[in-house]
């Protein structure tokens, strides 16, 4: 069977689309997740952000594919955001805690202890406002650098700066408060 050359070039860019953007899913889904706080709007997101990658694909040319998505990735939440702002996000974020399980020389109170701090975590993240969290995930949990964070979300690098600067200050207040008895 002969194709035309045009299905052959569709299924190459298929392919190299794949074997570009498709490794980057779970951090295109962890940065939905934590600007969205809840799993089904983030699966629609991440959804939505695939389906325009591979739409606007052609107009990627090299670079790092991960920031190119989670780009995108951002501007479809922050679309869906601003179309649902009035709509409460109530669903928790609901991470495993196997790895905590899994390891034998740790005893129910460690691992118990562990949960709460995890637990803490979580909430003083999801608490933070947006443009705090969004650049604290973008670089504690997907490793970008600065420089890819400032292009990502279309910030000065100065900025972007102060901005985890302030978020892990209100990250360590809320610890502190934690530690000190005056938060549950």
């Amino acid at each position: 069977m002969f194709r035309s050359r045009s299905q052959l070039e569709q299924k190459s860019k298929l392919a190299l689309f794949e074997a570009t953007v498709l490794p980057h899913l779970p951090a295109a889904y962890n940065f939905a997740r934590w600007l969205l706080h809840n799993a089904g709007d983030t699966e629609d997101v991440v959804q939505e952000s695939y389906l325009r990658a591979l739409k606007y694909f052609e107009g990627y040319h090299g670079g790092d594919s991960r920031a190119w998505l989670l780009t995108i990735v951002r501007n479809t939440a922050y679309s869906w955001l601003q179309q649902n702002r009035s709509r409460q996000l109530t669903d928790p974020i609901d991470e495993t805690t196997e790895s905590l399980a899994a390891a034998d020389d740790q005893n129910p109170e460690t691992i118990f202890l562990a949960r709460i701090d995890q637990e803490v975590l979580r909430q003083a993240v999801t608490e933070l406002p947006i443009e705090f969290r969004e650049v604290l995930v973008l670089r504690e949990m997907e490793e970008l650098s600065y420089k890819e964070i400032a292009a990502l979300c279309e910030l000065p690098l100065g900025t972007v700066m102060s901005r985890l600067a302030r978020g892990r200050r209100h990250l360590q207040q809320r610890f502190a408060r934690h530690e000190s008895g005056t938060l549950p």
